[in-house]
């Protein structure tokens, strides 16, 4: 195919008297391509002579079109593939052509139906979007994968990341309240894909059932909930983008950590040193356009939010409550009762008339008993066979102090005695620190129970007493005018009060005594 330069030569070789038989041999080209570059500057583009033959495809469009119409209704993963419409075109249509010819002209529908945008500009403050991404790690334990929820300013593209152990809506909860600390500010609007967590029901459009939590969060910090249609992830592409960062940046080569908070603290350093750099067209960094998001953004509430889930729970005879398939336990005092559980993403709650219970690590296990020793010191006193046969005693991890006073308790007492003995001092934990009992029993050497008690309530009442006491401040208060106080007393009708009349005296001008009784069954004569 002949090119403008081509042409050019020709011509320029005939501009210099050439005959087109010479230029055509000179050149290396036919005489028709001299002829052609007479009449043209530039190769003339490509004509078609005659009509060309119908194609073979043609008239099988009506039923590709059919097809393509009903896969609009299809389930996602149920639509015709291109291989699929040929393989029906040949079973059902006797269809003679190739597989080509039905991908070219899905190709061009395809087009036709490709979506088209509007470019949009959030306005400062307006706007940030959120959404989870997985990475894997290596822990101690081995390499494990870790959810990571992001969230990203839509103006200035300002990151947060955080893992978190699940996708529960207790640790959505905990990472939104660790996002708006970290950005110092709160987004008018908050947009989510569609997880089940948050919006419990899809409905119609954008309208969803906001689990009650996230509800309570949003009306906290008092942002928009709002969320994206099914399957359009283009309409938070600032998260999208940031979730393929953290894995391809932030998380490769893979981290190697000892625990959540040193892989959060990696994450951390990452956010912010995106502030320094610039995305897209843009002239100034991420970090100068975040602080116009901040100066537009809602402020952070002045108390803080209770990042958990509330269950209510019933206490059974063994002293626990359940939550999440686990079962934790309570002080004896609340079996068999109502009690409201609060799960958080690291620990558990039990509240019970409007006070804390008790407090446990969360357990993300299934059929697990979580449970306190503490809260079965009143049983196990009733039950002193379980200090060698329960779990929660026989595993209990106690200071050498104790495990050497319970042998020498069973060595001298005999098991059964030194048992009871040993669980004095141990129900002494319910009261007093752990370190107070210990220090007392490496102090008092080989002894008995009662001794034990006595000199750790005696260390007890000693500390309490010798309380530093608050520093003295001078106070100027003035003196009272009593005389203010005659006026409440009543007076008689010569102008004396009651009170300057009963006051008799002596012969020596002191005030008389007032009768005594003459018994312990009467009062004394009052005066004349």
């Amino acid at each position: 195919m002949r090119t403008v330069d081509d042409f050019a030569r020709i011509r320029q070789a005939l501009r210099d008297g050439l005959s087109a038989r010479e230029a055509a041999k000179q050149l290396g080209v036919s005489r028709d391509t001299v002829r052609k570059a007479q009449k043209h500057a530039e190769p003339p583009g490509y004509t078609v002579s005659e009509p060309r033959p119908a194609p073979v495809f043609g008239p099988f469009h009506s039923f590709v079109d059919e097809i393509l119409a009903a896969d609009k209704t299809a389930p996602w993963k149920q639509r015709h593939t291109a291989a699929q419409i040929h393989r029906r075109l040949v079973a059902e249509k006797q269809y003679r052509g190739g597989y080509d010819q039905v991908r070219r002209y899905l190709q061009q529908k395809r087009l036709d139906r490709r979506e088209t945008f509007i470019p949009l500009e959030h306005r400062p403050g307006a706007r940030a979007e959120a959404d989870f991404g997985h990475i894997h790690v290596d822990f101690p334990d081995g390499r494990r994968q870790v959810p990571i929820l992001i969230v990203t300013w839509s103006y200035s593209n300002a990151p947060f990341a955080i893992a978190l152990p699940t996708e529960r809506t207790e640790a959505i909860l905990h990472g939104m309240v660790e996002a708006f600390a970290f950005f110092e500010c709160v987004p008018v609007e908050l947009w989510w894909d569609r997880p089940k967590t948050v919006a419990i029901h899809i409905l119609q459009g954008r309208e969803r059932t906001m689990h009650p939590r996230y509800a309570a969060l949003a009306s906290h910090y008092r942002f928009t909930p709002k969320f994206c249609l099914p399957r359009a992830a283009t309409e938070k592409p600032r998260v999208e983008n940031r979730v393929f960062d953290v894995q391809r940046q932030w998380a490769t080569p893979v981290p190697r950590v000892t625990d959540f908070a040193e892989l959060n603290e990696h994450l951390r350093r990452c956010c912010l040193a995106a502030r320094e750099r610039t995305c897209g067209d843009n002239t100034v960094s991420v970090g100068v356009r975040f602080e116009e998001d901040r100066a537009a953004a809602l402020a952070i509430p002045p108390h803080p939010f209770d990042a958990c889930v509330t269950k209510p729970g019933q206490v059974d005879k063994y002293q626990t409550a359940p939550f999440d398939g686990n079962r934790y336990s309570v002080p004896r005092r609340w079996a068999f009762r109502l009690v409201t559980v609060k799960g958080y993403v690291d620990r558990v709650a039990i509240v019970a008339d409007n006070q804390v219970i008790a407090t446990h690590r969360r357990s993300y296990g299934r059929h697990e008993k979580v449970l306190a020793p503490l809260h079965f010191l009143g049983v196990l006193e009733r039950k002193p066979a379980a200090l060698d046969h329960a779990p929660v005693y026989r595993d209990w991890q106690l200071p050498a102090a104790f495990v050497e006073l319970h042998r020498d308790f069973e060595g001298r007492l005999g098991k059964a005695t030194g048992a009871r003995q040993f669980i004095r001092v141990l129900q002494l934990l319910d009261r007093h620190s752990m370190g107070l009992v210990e220090r007392v029993i490496l102090a008092t050497g080989p002894s008995d129970a009662p001794a034990i008690v006595a000199a750790v309530e005696r260390m007890a009442c000693d500390n309490a007493v010798s309380v530093d006491p608050l520093p003295a401040t001078n106070i100027a208060v003035p003196l009272p005018d009593l005389s203010l106080f005659d006026r409440l007393l009543p007076h008689s009708s010569n102008g004396v009060n009651d009170h300057e009349r009963c006051q008799c005296t002596d012969a020596q001008g002191q005030p008389e005594a007032v009768a005594a009784a003459d018994d312990a069954g009467r009062v004394g004569e009052t005066g004349p």
